[in-house]
This record gives structure tokens, C-alpha cells and sequence, in this order.
């Protein structure tokens, strides 16, 4: 089984991600931050950098579903493939810091890569608002994400809105992060892992 969390940068997936891996004894797969070789210089210089670090995020998300497919273990995924074609490169091109050329070549390969892989049975979207967005950036204190804009995030958030809006690759859960609190309440995560249950339930 395969679980996905998505979400803007900010939202609380690598958070929630360990605790329901905690609860659930799902293995977790993570996002590569720390060793990402393109992050620091993406943030600097976004025009020059934004084709290699999606390739660099594609090319490691395809991989870790690879893995999650051939392991047959229970899996949670701390953001999707989905994400960075429908929602990180689309803005960055519209933003004019991809060119028309490396976008094309993108969407091509991310299209190849889809049509080998199955998606998540269970996508797990954590909405969030802008001020509650950048609070939890500010709260973690990466050094790389100090020059994220709020129109950046704004931006985002629209197109992760719209691409929910119309997802349709399997069951999807929402969960409004703004008034949860997952670390300190014992409560607030309950509540998202009654949620949860209700729809993995149908999925065994």
C-alpha cells in the first residue's frame, strides 16, 4: 500500500509524515533536502538553476516509487511526483524563470515516467494558508527558504488548489492544517488519524 502527503512548502508534510509512519509502522519515505545539490543555488538564482532541480527532484521521486512498488511494504510518502509536474515547473515556467524549451523537455520526460508508474491509493492534501505557510517556514529556520516571496507561495497555493480540485488518480483526503497542531496535541493528531482510518479502511 502507498500513501502520499502533499502540500505547499510549509504545510507540515515531513512532520505528519513521520508521525503517521510512527503510528501506522509504515515505512517512510522522504523528501531529499538535505542532499539535494541544487537547492541552495535554485533559491539564489532561480532562472539558472529551476530546469536542474526539477529534474533532480523527478528523477529521485520516480526512483523512490520504483522502490516503494518492488518493496511491497506498506509506504508513506512525503510529497508526490505529481506535484513538482503540476505544480512546482508549471509555475516556475509561468513565472518565467523556466524557458519554453527545458519545460517541454520536462513535461516530456515527467509524461514517460507516469506511464510506468501506478499513483498512491491514498493522497493525503494538507491546505494550508499563506500566513500559516510562512509562520512554519520561519518556525524551521532554513537557511535556503529566507528568500522564499509570499507571492511564490500564493502562487502555489492556487495551483495546488486547482490541481486537488480536479485530481481523480485515486482517494484523496483534505485536511485543513491551519488550526491543527500534530507535534503538541495529542488531540489534533487523532483527529487526522481518524480521518485516515475511515479511508484505508475501504482500501485492504
Amino acid at each position: 500500500m502507498h500513501i502520499a502527503v502533499a502540500g505547499n512548502i510549509g504545510a507540515g508534510k515531513t512532520t505528519l509524515t513521520k508521525l503517521l509512519a510512527k503510528h501506522y509502522k509504515w515505512e517512510a519515505h522522504f523528501e531529499d533536502v538535505v542532499d539535494n545539490p541544487y537547492l541552495d543555488d535554485f533559491y539564489t538564482q532561480m532562472e539558472r538553476w529551476s530546469f536542474n532541480l526539477q529534474i533532480y527532484f523527478l528523477n529521485h521521486r520516480y526512483r523512490q516509487i520504483l522502490k516503494i512498488r518492488e518493496s511491497g511494504k506498506k509506504v508513506i510518502q512525503d510529497r508526490t511526483i505529481y506535484e513538482d509536474a503540476y505544480i512546482f515547473a508549471p509555475n516556475l515556467h509561468a513565472m518565467g524563470l523556466m524557458t519554453n524549451r527545458d519545460f517541454t523537455n520536462y513535461q516530456s520526460l515527467f509524461e514517460l515516467m507516469e506511464s510506468l508508474v501506478q499513483p498512491p491509493e491514498l493522497l493525503i492534501y494538507l491546505r494550508s494558508s499563506i500566513p500559516n505557510l510562512v509562520e512554519q517556514i520561519h518556525k524551521r529556520g532554513r537557511e535556503y527558504e529566507n528568500s522564499i516571496s509570499i507571492d511564490y507561495l500564493s502562487r502555489l497555493n492556487e495551483r495546488y488548489e486547482a490541481w486537488v480540485h480536479g485530481y481523480e488518480k485515486g482517494n484523496l483526503l483534505i485536511i485543513n492544517v491551519d488550526q491543527l497542531n500534530f507535534v503538541d496535541s495529542p488531540e489534533d493528531l487523532g483527529h487526522v488519524i481518524n480521518k485516515i482510518d475511515a479511508e484505508i479502511n475501504g482500501l485492504f
